[in-house]
C-alpha cells in the first residue's frame, strides 16, 4: 500500500512539474499583454494630450511672468503732501501685497484648504488629475477637482474658465512649465494677489488677501487671527456665496454658508498638522460675526467732485504718456481727436487696472474746510422754478432750482489748485462749476483784456480821461445808447482807475475799442482761455464778459495770478505726479511760465484793483475777513444778472467764486443782500475757513512790491509828475471830471 501511495504521489508530481513551464509562460504572457495595452493607453494619451495642447505656444520666463504678475490693481489717490485719499472707483478693488506682509495663519490656511500637497508637487498632482477625470467621464455627483494652486493661477491668468480637455492639458503644461521657472513663495504670493474674496463692507467687489483683510476686518493681511484667516481662505471657492457683505454694504441676514466654510477650513488645518486641538476647538466656537466692520464712505462718495476730476486730469496727463510708447506724439494726439480718445480710454482704463499713486495738489484741511463753510453759508439766495423735462413720463415738470457755486482757489507761484468748490449738492448736480461750467465773466473781463493791455500797449494809463456818457458804440444798432452801466447812470469824464474801481462799463467798452484792432484778446489765449471763438476776438461786448460761450472759475481765476506773478502766467494744474506700482514716477508736473505783461503793467493794474476792494464794488470785503493782507480783486455781473463773479489775489494765493442758476435766470431778488453782496460774502468766507486752517499761506504779511522802474514807463512818468486828484471843469454840460492819480497813495520813495 505504502508503495502504491508513493508512486501516485510520485506521478502527480511528475505532471505538475510537466506542466510549470507552461503556467509560467501563461502568466509571462498576461503580463506582457497588460504591459502592451498600458504602453499602448500610455502611447494614446500621450497622443491625445499632445494634439490638445499642439497649438499652445512654448512661452518663455519673461512672458509666464508678464501674465503671471498681469493682474488688476485699483489706483491710489493723494492729497497734498501724501496725505492718502482713497482708492480710485473701479469695478473691483486689489492691493498687492508682499508675502512676507501676510499671517502665517492664512498662508498655513489655504495651503490646508486649497492645495495640501503644495510643497511636494512639480506644479499638478497626478492622482488627483485621474480622480477628477474619472469624475467628469462617468458624470459622477461628487466633483472633488484636481487643481493645484499652480494650476489656479495658470486658469485665472493666462487661460480661461472653460471647461475642456483642451483647456486643462494646457493648463497642466502650463503648470509644469511655471514651477520650472517660479519659486513656491513667487507662484503663492501671485495666487493670494489674484484670487478674488467676495466684497468689502462697502459693497465693493474685492481681489487680493491685502484687500480682503482690510475690507472686511478692517486690519492688515499680517495682523489677522486664526479665526480670520480661516475665514478668509475659505471665500474664494465661492466667493460671493460666502461673502458676509450684499453688494449694498450691509451684513447678510444668514451668515451659516461662510462660517460653515470657515469651520472647514479649519478642520482642514487641524488635519495638516497646522493647528493643535485646542486651537481648532477655541477658533470653530468663535464669534466671527462680531469682527466684521461697518461700511466705509468711498472717497467717491465723501470726495464725489474731487474724485471725478482726479480722474479727469490723470487720464489727460497719462493718454500722451501711453501714445508716446507707441510713436504717437503729444501733437499728433491734439490734431486727430479719434487717436486721442483712443488713449484717454487707456489711460482711463490703465487708472483702473494698474496701481499707479496719484498725488494731487489739493490740500485736504483747506479742502475740508471750505466745504463744510459752503455748506453752512446761509444766503445764496432764493430757489427758482425752472420746467424740465420729465424723467419717468413724456412731457415737462416744474422744479425749483437752487443758485449754485464754483470756487477756486490757487497758489500763485506755482498754480498748484489748493482746493475749489464744485457745487453745493453733488446727488442733486454732478456738474463741477469750478472747473467745467462755462458762463459769462462779466466785468471780472476788464483788468485782463481792456486795463491791462491797453497799458502794456501804451494806450492808457490809470489816469488816462475816459468818457463815461452815453455812447453809441454797438455798429448793428447805432441809434441807441450802449453799453449801460449796471446802475443805469452816467458819470462823466473819469479815469480809468476810478471806472474800472466802479466798474463803470462805458470808459470800458470805449477803451477797448482803441485798442481792439490791435487784438488785445491775445493776451487771454497767454492766460489760458480755452473757450475763445472768432467773434470774442472783435465783438466789444468781450471788453464787459459777454464772450460766445464763457470761462470757467479755474480759467478765470488762474488768469488773475499773472498780476500776481510779475506779468507771467503760471497754468494751474491738480495733479502733481504720477507713480506706477513699481515705484517709478513716471510723471512729475514741470512749471512753465508764459510771458504776458509787462512788470510795470502788472503792478499798475494791481494798484487800480486794490481800489476796487478798499473804496468800490467789491469795498465790504474787508468787513467781512478775519485777517488783513494786500487784496486786489474785481467783481463781475453777466448779461440780465445771469452770473456773479469775485475775483481776489495777494502776494500768496488768488481765489475766485461764482454764483448763478445752472439754467441762466436773474440773480435779484427781494432779499436783503444784493446778489453782488451775498456772493462776496461767501468769497470771504470761504476764505476765512481756509485762513482758519493755513494762516500764513493765506495771510501773507509782505504786500505786492514797489517796482521803482515804473518811473521810467513814458506814461506813469507823466502822470507822476502830474499826479493829479480831482480836476473839476466847468462847461455847458456842467460835467464832473473825476481824474485820479495813478499811483497808491501810500508814501512812495524816489
Amino acid at each position: 500500500m505504502k508503495d502504491s501511495g508513493l508512486a501516485k504521489i510520485k506521478s502527480i508530481k511528475k505532471t505538475i512539474e510537466g506542466r510549470k513551464p507552461t503556467f509560467w509562460n501563461f502568466i509571462l504572457i498576461l503580463f506582457t499583454i497588460i504591459i502592451l495595452c498600458i504602453s499602448f493607453g500610455v502611447g494614446i494619451g500621450a497622443g491625445f494630450f499632445a494634439s490638445l495642447v499642439k497649438d499652445e505656444p512654448v512661452r518663455s520666463y519673461s512672458s509666464m511672468k508678464k501674465d503671471i504678475y498681469d493682474y488688476t490693481e485699483t489706483s491710489n489717490l493723494y492729497f497734498s503732501n501724501d496725505v492718502y485719499l482713497g482708492k480710485l472707483n473701479s469695478d473691483l478693488d486689489r492691493d498687492e501685497v508682499k508675502i512676507d506682509q501676510v499671517s502665517k495663519h492664512l498662508i498655513d490656511a489655504v495651503i490646508a484648504t486649497e492645495d495640501e500637497y503644495f510643497y511636494q508637487h512639480k506644479g499638478v498632482v497626478p492622482k488627483s488629475i485621474l480622480r477628477a477625470f474619472l469624475q467628469t467621464v462617468t458624470h459622477s455627483p461628487i466633483q472633488t477637482g484636481g487643481s493645484t494652486l499652480t494650476q489656479q493661477l495658470i486658469k485665472n491668468q493666462i487661460l480661461t474658465n472653460e471647461v475642456s480637455f483642451q483647456r486643462k492639458a494646457s493648463e497642466i503644461l502650463l503648470a509644469l512649465r511655471l514651477e520650472k521657472f517660479f519659486s513656491k513663495k513667487e507662484i503663492l504670493e501671485a495666487y493670494l494677489n489674484v484670487s478674488t474674496f467676495g466684497r468689502n463692507s462697502s459693497g465693493k467687489n474685492i481681489a487680493g488677501v491685502g484687500t480682503a483683510a482690510e475690507g472686511i476686518f478692517g486690519k492688515n493681511a499680517k495682523d489677522l487671527t486664526l479665526p480670520e484667516a480661516a475665514f478668509i481662505a475659505g471665500l474664494p471657492q465661492s466667493p460671493f456665496g460666502y461673502t458676509p457683505f450684499t453688494k449694498e454694504g450691509t451684513v447678510k441676514s444668514d451668515l451659516q454658508p461662510g462660517i460653515s466654510r470657515m469651520k472647514t477650513v479649519l478642520k482642514r488645518m487641524y488635519d495638516g498638522g497646522y493647528i493643535n486641538h485646542s486651537q481648532y476647538i477655541e477658533a470653530s466656537a468663535y464669534d466671527i460675526s462680531k469682527d466684521f466692520i461697518s461700511p466705509k464712505d468711498s472717497p467717491n462718495e465723501k470726495y464725489p467732485w474731487l474724485t471725478t476730476e482726479i480722474e479727469n486730469r490723470a487720464s489727460q496727463v497719462l493718454a500722451p504718456i501711453l501714445a508716446k510708447n507707441y510713436g504717437i506724439d503729444e501733437k499728433t494726439l491734439d490734431k486727430d481727436k479719434n487717436i486721442k480718445d483712443k488713449y484717454l480710454s487707456l489711460a482711463s482704463r490703465a487708472l483702473r487696472q494698474k496701481g499707479y499713486e496719484i498725488h494731487t495738489t489739493i490740500d485736504k484741511d483747506i479742502y475740508d474746510a471750505m466745504q463744510k463753510a459752503k455748506d453752512q453759508y446761509p444766503s445764496y439766495g432764493p430757489d427758482k422754478p425752472q420746467v424740465v423735462k420729465d424723467p419717468d413720463k413724456e412731457g415737462s415738470t416744474t422744479v425749483m432750482e437752487p443758485v449754485e457755486v464754483g470756487a477756486m482757489l490757487i497758489e500763485n507761484k506755482t498754480g498748484k489748485i489748493i482746493s475749489f468748490v464744485g457745487g453745493r449738492d453733488y446727488n442733486r448736480q454732478q456738474l463741477n462749476h469750478a472747473t467745467s461750467a462755462i458762463r459769462q465773466n462779466g466785468s471780472t473781463m476788464k483788468p485782463l483784456l481792456v486795463y491791462a493791455p491797453a497799458f502794456e500797449l501804451g494806450k492808457a494809463s490809470p489816469g488816462t480821461v475816459l468818457p463815461d456818457v452815453a455812447l453809441n458804440l454797438n455798429p448793428e444798432d447805432p441809434n441807441n445808447p450802449w453799453p449801460h452801466n449796471y446802475d443805469l447812470r452816467y458819470s462823466g469824464l473819469v479815469s480809468a482807475r476810478y471806472a474800472l474801481t466802479k466798474s463803470y462799463n462805458v470808459p470800458a467798452v470805449k477803451l477797448y475799442k482803441d485798442i481792439v484792432s490791435q487784438n488785445p484778446a491775445k493776451y487771454l489765449e497767454k492766460m489760458g482761455f480755452t473757450s475763445l471763438v472768432k467773434d470774442d476776438y472783435t465783438n466789444l461786448a468781450t471788453a464787459i464778459g459777454s464772450l460766445k460761450h464763457g470761462v470757467t472759475v479755474e480759467e478765470n481765476t488762474n488768469a488773475f495770478t499773472t498780476f500776481a506773478n510779475d506779468g507771467k502766467f503760471i497754468d494751474a494744474y491738480l495733479i502733481d505726479k504720477i507713480v506706477d506700482k513699481h515705484g517709478k514716477t513716471i510723471y512729475q508736473h514741470e512749471v512753465k511760465p508764459v510771458d504776458v505783461f509787462s512788470p510795470q503793467t502788472t503792478f499798475l493794474t494791481l494798484d487800480m484793483m486794490r481800489d476796487v476792494i478798499s473804496k468800490g464794488t467789491a469795498a465790504g470785503i474787508n468787513g467781512e475777513l478775519k485777517f488783513k493782507a494786500d487784496w486786489a480783486g474785481k467783481t463781475g455781473t453777466g448779461v440780465d444778472y445771469f452770473d456773479s463773479w469775485f475775483v481776489a489775489t495777494n502776494p500768496n494765493v488768488t481765489f475766485g467764486i461764482w454764483t448763478g442758476y445752472d439754467t441762466p435766470k436773474s440773480l435779484q431778488s427781494k432779499e436783503s443782500l444784493t446778489y453782488s453782496q451775498r456772493t462776496n460774502n461767501l468769497w470771504a468766507d470761504l476764505i476765512n475757513s481756509a485762513y482758519d486752517v493755513k494762516p500764513d499761506l493765506i495771510a501773507p504779511k509782505e504786500e505786492f512790491k514797489k517796482r521803482m522802474e515804473l518811473l521810467s514807463f513814458p506814461i506813469v512818468r507823466f502822470q507822476v509828475c502830474c499826479h493829479l486828484r480831482h480836476v473839476q471843469i466847468q462847461g455847458l454840460s456842467k460835467v464832473i471830471i473825476l481824474i485820479q492819480s495813478l499811483l497808491p497813495k501810500r508814501k512812495m520813495t524816489v
